[in-house]
């Protein structure tokens, strides 16, 4: 199938995407920026927006900068840019490895970091990221500016606390210490399929022992989010395998995993167990 007739408008400057959003959004309109998300569901006709705000050409949403201590990703800046460690120290190595693990290649060429928070996929690498760093995102209207925390914005499955007429400038996340130590792990039926469920942990070593831990489960709940029940476990700890399989098995019972045509609750708790311990068998500098 093809799209349903829309309107494509293509602002230039901020001020211009933020008022075309204000006219246009009320109207049925959408942003579009990698159009990865979006095109494919307007192809199969399962959205029809009648106007598209094109953010390609504003100037400015294709930064990628250190700012305060927090990497600042524009809402135009692709996944692909990660591919390779886009700043010294843990927080590039952290993107690159995730980077080489969302959707296949020519996906990654257009796709947006961004535009995946905005898309809110309880799967996405990116929301999983964010949430479990504790990013914050940077919402402009017409009406204004206003930064938000990751838990505030996430809010349920493909569901977010954007505003029609907002646009997600930028997401910011928080630099990590130079010693700190990262794990990624997830599990989907095929090579570039969603992830069922997925882990992301970090934490440092202060005498041996786990400090600052953090752990993130994406794919198996309504949304990405942090599991303290699992960084109550490593708090303190030295490490090691039972430790590790313990964090696994706090995370499962902590998750209120979905069920879908892909697969049963259990099992997707199952599969936390089983992401969370490998994130943490495989966590490396």
């Amino acid at each position: 199938m093809k799209p349903a007739p829309f309107t494509r408008h293509v602002p230039r400057t901020l001020d211009e995407a933020v008022n075309a959003l204000a006219e246009f959004a009320p109207r049925d309109g959408r942003v579009l920026a990698g159009g990865q998300s979006l095109v494919p569901i307007m192809a199969f006709r399962m959205a029809s927006p009648a106007h598209l705000i094109d953010i390609n050409e504003v100037e400015g949403l294709d930064r990628l900068a250190v700012d305060d201590g927090y990497l600042s990703i524009g809402a135009c800046v692709r996944h692909g840019a990660f591919h390779r460690p886009v700043v010294e120290g843990p927080i590039g190595r952290l993107l690159a490895h995730v980077a080489g693990h969302i959707a296949h290649f020519p996906i990654r060429m257009r796709g947006t970091f961004c535009g995946s928070l905005a898309h809110a996929d309880p799967s996405s690498e990116w929301c999983l990221v964010s949430a479990t760093l504790g990013a914050r995102l940077v919402l402009k209207s017409v009406r204004g500016e206003r930064v938000v925390p990751i838990d505030e914005f996430l809010d349920g499955i493909m569901t977010t606390a954007l505003q029609e007429d907002e646009l997600l400038v930028e997401a910011r996340l928080p630099l990590l210490a130079d010693d700190t130590r990262f794990g990624f792990y997830e599990f989907s039926r095929r090579a570039g399929d969603f992830a069922m469920s997925a882990a992301l942990v970090t934490y440092r070593l202060v005498d041996g022992r786990i400090a600052d831990p953090r752990v993130g489960i994406g794919g198996a709940e309504a949304r990405a989010r942090r599991i303290p029940e699992a960084e109550n476990v490593l708090s303190g700890q030295l490490p090691s395998t039972e430790l590790f399989a313990s964090a696994g098995e706090a995370a499962a019972l902590a998750v209120d995993p979905i069920e879908d045509i892909q697969t049963t609750a259990e099992y997707r708790r199952d599969l936390v167990q089983a992401v969370t311990r490998r994130a943490l068998d495989n966590s490396t500098r």
